[in-house]
């Protein structure tokens, strides 16, 4: 499709959200603590000399372990309290535990396997297909976390109970989440576009050159789906069409290319107050790690990567008696709001690692929301981070693949079945400052690996940590489940 080439504009629609938040309070990290709920003794952990490392560090080490684990490995997650990278093995020769534990990892024995952890995932899809449901393997607990939304009711509530329980006692937990699962469209900075029966609002997630050199940015499938022109205002001109779009299915997003060949898309996320943080790379998630989320509704906040390879099922928003399926996204514990949808989630460093799909709750009472991983997203586009045209100040390096994916949902023993759970309530606490200019937040020397501060006094009274038991109930598959409907 040609376009009418327009005066080069000077810039893009920078990503991230436009909400300035007042002052330069900014979030404090949900914990601090280890993130081993299971504690050393129950675990086995076997610590040898286990490395000190940033989060950042934890994806390449976690793929050389695998590599000397093999079948034995079982998933991984960061310790952002101890810093340390905790591998689960089962079986295994004695002589492969030592080699990993010499490569700087905390080896930790636990009871399934990956290969059992994928079957039980492979059975909630097969049985418990429903609107409102998740799932996904959590490495820290060693089972697959169900999560139910409100509307999960009646024969439906009873039907994921039945299928949860079969699944054999201690191999999954099953909670309640007191919001609704949905997709974060509003009827970064915010991407507009008009549609028949009104407008929809987005926000865009981090600006790349597409396969042909052209000037783009990536966003949520869903919105990708919903409209074909995106503006940067309310009533302006379109300035960018959507090149490809994949919701619902394996992911939740697209590639919009901007009109302009010549526009200038600068490779960093606004978070506030005129900062903006550079992205460099992208990069995969790990569970335990800390991240920050930028959205045109909420602005900026930030929490814990809680889970990877995450399917959510969406009640359908064209079927009233259909679902939504999308598999392999990051959960986390972050909150998100309507509008949110396609923001950017990142890391202090700089480093891209999500877009905003969905999730329950909002940034007053908290909730879990779900991520598309941007390496997929450029693997599958054929993309590259950074801008293009006109110069546009991403230097492309950080293209599909970046990053080597500790924790991720086959290594944790989900699959492409694994999906997200656990009902996260931690909002309503500020963000840390991702630009590190905050003393109370983030620390800008760089001498703290996990880039906060955890002696830093949470303002206003409210927990940073969240309510972490879960919206009513949590079921083991072992003891009989309370309904609390």
């Amino acid at each position: 499709m040609s376009h009418q080439r327009r005066p080069k504009r000077k810039a893009a629609i920078a990503a991230g959200g436009v909400a300035a938040l007042g002052a330069a309070a900014l979030l404090l990290p949900h914990a601090h603590a280890s993130q081993d709920p299971r504690g050393t003794d129950q675990a086995s952990a076997v610590t040898g000399t286990a490395k000190t490392l940033k989060a950042a560090d934890a994806s390449g080490l976690a793929t050389r372990v695998r590599q000397i684990l093999g079948d034995a490995f079982a998933g991984s997650y960061y310790d952002d309290g101890r810093r340390q990278l905790v591998v689960n093995v089962v079986a295994g020769s004695d002589g492969d535990v030592v080699r990993a534990q010499q490569a700087g990892a905390v080896v930790r024995r636990v009871d399934h396997g990956t290969a059992e952890l994928r079957a039980a995932a492979r059975t909630l899809k097969a049985e418990a297909t429903i609107p409102g449901t998740s799932w996904a393997v959590d490495p820290r607990t060693d089972k697959v976390v169900v999560t139910a939304d409100s509307t999960v009711t009646g024969a439906r509530w009873d039907r994921l109970r039945t299928t949860v329980r079969g699944l054999g006692p201690g191999m999954a937990t099953l909670k309640k989440s007191s919001g609704t699962f949905k997709t974060y469209l509003s009827g970064g900075d915010a991407i507009f576009s008009q549609v028949q029966g009104g407008g929809v609002r987005c926000s865009l997630g981090f600006n790349v050159t597409a396969a042909d050199g052209s000037p783009a940015f990536l966003t949520a499938g869903h919105c990708g789906v919903a409209a074909e022109k995106w503006s940067d205002s309310q009533t302006g001109r379109p300035l960018a069409t959507v090149d490809q779009a994949t919701f619902p299915g394996q992911g939740d997003f697209s590639l919009v290319k901007y009109d302009d060949a010549g526009t200038q898309a600068p490779s960093e996320v606004a978070v506030g107050g005129g900062r903006t943080v550079r992205i460099n790379q992208a990069a995969d998630a790990t569970v335990g790690q800390t991240v920050f989320r930028m959205g045109s509704t909420t602005g900026l906040h930030d929490g814990q990567v809680t889970g990877l390879d995450a399917t959510v099922n969406f009640q359908s928003e064209t079927d009233p008696n259909g679902v939504d399926t999308v598999t392999g996204l990051i959960q986390t514990d972050v909150c998100a709001e309507p509008g949110d949808s396609g923001g950017s989630l990142f890391t202090q460093d700089g480093s891209a690692l999500g877009l905003t799909s969905g999730g329950s709750g909002d940034c007053t009472s908290g909730g879990e929301t779900f991520f598309q991983p941007v390496t997929t997203a450029l693997q599958a586009t054929g993309a590259t981070l950074g801008g293009g045209g006109g110069g546009g100040g991403g230097d492309g390096n950080g293209g599909a693949g970046a990053g080597a994916g500790a924790g991720d949902g086959a290594a944790a023993g989900a699959g492409d079945e694994a999906g997200a759970g656990g009902d996260q309530i931690g909002g309503g606490a500020e963000p840390s400052d991702p630009t590190g200019s905050d003393p109370s937040g983030s620390d800008p020397s760089g001498s703290d690996p996990s880039g906060s501060d955890p002696s830093a006094a949470h303002p206003g009274g409210s927990d940073p940590t969240g309510d972490q038991s879960g919206a009513g109930m949590a079921d083991d598959g072992s003891s009989p489940v309370t309904d609390t409907r």
